[in-house]
Order: structure tokens, then sequence, then C-alpha cells
């Protein structure tokens, strides 16, 4: 059995490649199939960052504001990369929001500064309390799309 975090820490590998403009996805496919984990948790991971990706500019509107200080440009690629699979995870209905926050804020933890966390934690935080917080979860599935 595949543990949720090692298919988010798959996932974020993912999106730093697509967010640094790696839209080849044989590529981006091979590329996690030489990291640690499984077969089926490298698929899942994989998968979980194409739907992530389809959401990223909502993701990056989102954050942009409630963090105006902190654009997405000026963001490490962690940092944008773990919010915008929380955003994804918050929204589409996948993952309980409050449990999307703590893993965003353990891969922080894990993956980013020493400041990451804290920072992920309130961007995220606020976004539930005012976008997700009294939105049906029926309401929340995006259109998934390839990266590029």
């Amino acid at each position: 059995m595949i543990s949720m975090r090692d298919v988010r820490r798959c996932t974020l590998q993912v999106l730093y490649q697509f967010d640094a403009g790696n839209a080849v996805l044989e590529q981006v496919r091979a590329s996690i199939d030489q990291s640690p984990g499984t077969s089926e948790c490298h698929d899942q991971g994989f998968a979980l960052a194409q739907r992530a990706w389809a959401t990223h500019d909502e993701a990056d509107k989102a954050v942009a504001a409630l963090a105006p200080d902190w654009p997405t440009h000026r963001q490490p690629v962690v940092d944008r990369s773990i919010m915008r699979l929380a955003y994804y995870e918050m929204t589409s209905g996948e993952t309980p929001p409050k449990v999307a926050i703590n893993e965003a804020v353990e891969l922080a933890k894990e993956f980013s500064t020493a400041r990451s966390p804290l920072f992920i934690n309130g961007v995220l935080d606020k976004i539930y309390r005012s976008h997700i917080r009294d939105k049906p979860a029926a309401d929340r599935d995006p259109v998934s799309e390839e990266p590029g």
C-alpha cells in the first residue's frame, strides 16, 4: 500500500518540472520513474500533478489576492508548487481542505525554507476561509488538462 504523502512528494516533483517549463510529458514521466517509490506511486503522483496543473492559474490568482507582497513570480518554485497542489486538493473535493493544508505544511517542512511552512499555512488557511469553507464539494470539480 502506498501512502498519499509519497504520492504528494512525486506530484511535487512533477509540478516543479511543469513550472520550469518542461511540458514534454514523456520526459517528466521518465524523470519520476527514476525517483524513489513504486510505479503505482509514480502513476498516481503524475496523474495528480496533471490535475493540479490544470488549475494552476486559478490557484495563483487566489494566492496573489491574499499575499500581494509575495506575488507568484517572487515565491520559490517549491512553495508555488506546494500551494498549487493544496489548492487543487482543497477545491476538487478529493481531499478534506484541512488535510490538504496540513500535508502542504509538511511538504514545506521537508522541501522548502524554514519560513515557508508558516507562509504556506497562512495563505492556504485564508483561501480555505474565504473561498472554500462554505462551497459544496460538488461545485469544486475542475476540468483536467495537460500542462503546456
